[in-house]
């Protein structure tokens, strides 16, 4: 009988020992990013500067989020710096922490066009996007909202997960997380020193800002901008039409003042970017009938580069100048 007893604890304490490897090897599983997602277990490492972490930023309009700020080599209280928000903010820095290990180097560029003096003191402020709910916050919810609501539901449920975030999340930024960081940092507030950009969604997400709150961002970086903003496997070519010509015209009846705005708009011709140029063009003509010129607009074809971190790294020292410079 002992022997037996010591059979079946024996069985037990192996059957134990192996569920609980499963349990470790799906919790380093699970800690690895998925795509488009960033580890938010460890605070970015900076080439210069360094980054004060928000580890649970309170909100009333989305779900609490973690929060970067990028100070620059140099930073001090007795400056006074404009701010540039991003969206996707675990991509920015450091590409150990990247499900692709790609990052766009933003603390590098900062830091050669700061000291090469192109550019005004400035801080970046670096909001990571919500995973699951990412085209929810930025897929621009007024542009959606005149489809009919047969496909105005088809779009909710395929590309939204059937949340519409993106004014929320606008609310977010303008009204709970600007009037933090200039509480605690001394930055210019003004609207000519704050500025947003993003890529891909992140693109559409920044032209809504500055097209839904002109009175609080002075400029917008829109870098391979997601113009199509559905699925073509899930909708049909005139679904696709109707949703583009929603952005578009909500682009046509939105823009800023060009006399105290920038915007700025780029594309590659491969991956995802190879869809952008006929769109590209016609959100151009929007921008020539309200009297933007090179001035306070810029769109910018990069032949050769596709949709990815790498390729945004690549250009932006030009949306950094053409939005900061001095």
């Amino acid at each position: 009988m002992k022997k037996l007893f010591s059979v079946l604890l024996a069985s037990i304490i192996i059957v134990s020992c192996s569920s609980t490897e499963k349990k470790d090897e799906n919790k380093k599983e699970e800690s690895k990013p998925l795509v488009g997602e960033a580890s938010q277990l460890q605070i970015p490492k900076v080439a210069a500067g360094k980054i004060d972490r928000i580890e649970s930023f309170k909100s009333d309009y989305i779900d609490d989020r973690l929060v970067d700020v990028y100070l620059p080599e140099g930073y001090s209280a007795d400056k006074k710096y404009a701010v540039l928000y991003m969206h996707d903010g675990l991509m920015l820095f450091d590409s150990t922490i990247t499900w692709n290990k790609q990052e766009w180097q933003v603390d590098e560029h900062i830091t050669k066009l700061l000291g090469e003096n192109d550019i005004k003191d400035v801080i970046v402020v670096a909001v990571p996007n919500n995973g699951k709910y990412r085209s929810s916050e930025y897929l621009p919810q007024k542009s959606i909202e005149t489809l009919d609501e047969k496909l105005y539901k088809k779009v909710l449920k395929y590309r939204m997960e059937g949340k519409a975030l993106s004014d929320n999340y606008l609310k977010f930024l303008t009204k709970e997380l600007k009037p933090y960081i200039d509480n605690k940092y001394p930055t210019k507030p003004e609207r000519e020193n704050t500025f947003v950009m993003g890529s891909s969604m992140g693109g559409l997400i920044s032209l809504y800002a500055i097209c839904e709150y002109p009175e609080v961002f002075g400029g917008a970086a829109c870098l391979s901008t997601h113009w199509p903003m559905i699925f073509p496997d899930k909708f049909t070519e005139n679904d696709l039409k109707n949703v583009t010509d929603g952005i578009i015209d909500y682009t046509d009846t939105h823009l800023p003042d060009p006399k105290t705005h920038k915007i700025y708009f780029d594309f590659g011709t491969e991956t995802l970017d190879a869809m952008y140029e006929p769109y590209q063009l016609r959100i151009d003509e929007v921008m020539k009938k309200h009297h933007f010129d090179k001035s306070n607009w810029l769109t910018q074809k990069f032949p050769g580069q596709n949709h990815s971190e790498r390729a945004w790294d690549s250009r932006l020292d030009i949306p950094l100048i053409f939005l900061l410079g001095k």
